[in-house]
């Protein structure tokens, strides 16, 4: 069965209000067609598995995280197992500058998770002096100390290796070794190395093994057991699927160095 199609979220971003939180539910196997917002767009499911597509990548939050994209980023999303979900769109003014022009995956603390719940179940015209107000700024500061988890799965933008990389997500499984690959792409080994880590910011090595742990993510969370999706997505076994994902998890990008954005094609 095809997955099913959102036309048009309940979205309300132009709510003269710095921080607008509001309840979403998507059901297994539901994708948005690409869009964008004029704000910064903050995603966050209390149950199941989001996973982001821009032109320049793909970003996935797991259980206890959140997606922030930037605002005016075309993307779509989409869910795996049942997920209940708030969207909050905050404003630029509320951010004081601290948001990067792409997309990112970070840790929700309770803190964040009691104060978006706390706006979603109040008025959205809330008053911006009174608790509202105060709620408003909590999210955007939980926000700003947020750790950052190293998930991203960039995109090249060389045509060659763009179009791997987008076979590669299809069909994670896929076995050739550095060799085969760099022989599909039509350059020697070193050039190809070379070349994807600069266009990445990761070795070729890296971002497969990212990318077979994102495909393994979802899978489960559609109902397949963990075995059968770390065979699926090319694991030995579910003890190297789990040491991925806790090596993963344990990542966070230091607050003092932000993230270079990665390039727009």
């Amino acid at each position: 069965m095809p997955a099913e199609r959102v036309n048009k979220l309940p979205l309300d971003e132009d709510t003269p209000r710095p921080v607008v939180v509001l309840d979403q539910s998507f059901a297994s196997g539901a994708r948005t067609r690409w869009h964008s917002h004029r704000r910064t767009e903050l995603l966050h499911a209390s149950g199941g598995l989001l996973v982001l597509n821009t032109e320049n990548g793909t970003w996935t939050a797991p259980a206890g995280h959140a997606l922030l994209v930037a605002a005016d980023v075309p993307h779509e999303l989409a869910a795996y197992g049942c997920v209940s979900m708030r969207a909050a769109f905050l404003s630029d003014e509320i951010l004081d500058g601290t948001m990067s022009r792409d997309c990112r995956v970070i840790a929700v603390s309770d803190l964040l998770d009691i104060a978006l719940k706390a706006l979603a179940e109040g008025p959205l015209l809330y008053d911006p002096a009174g608790r509202g107000g105060h709620l408003a700024a909590l999210v955007a500061d939980e926000i700003g100390r947020a750790a950052e988890i190293e998930i991203a799965l960039p995109v090249p933008q060389h045509k060659a290796l763009r179009k791997l990389c987008r076979e590669l997500i299809q069909t994670p499984s896929l076995a050739h070794d550095l060799d085969g690959w760099s022989e599909v792409v039509g350059v020697s080994r070193s050039t190809f190395t070379r070349r994807f880590r600069a266009e990445t910011g990761l070795s070729f090595a890296e971002w497969r093994r990212r990318l077979r742990m994102l495909h393994a993510l979802t899978l489960s969370a559609d109902g397949v057991s963990l075995r059968l999706a770390a065979e699926t997505a090319g694991y030995r076994s579910t003890n190297a699927l789990r040491d991925m994902m806790r090596r993963t998890m344990s990542r966070t990008i230091s607050k003092a160095a932000a993230p270079a954005p990665l390039q727009r094609a």
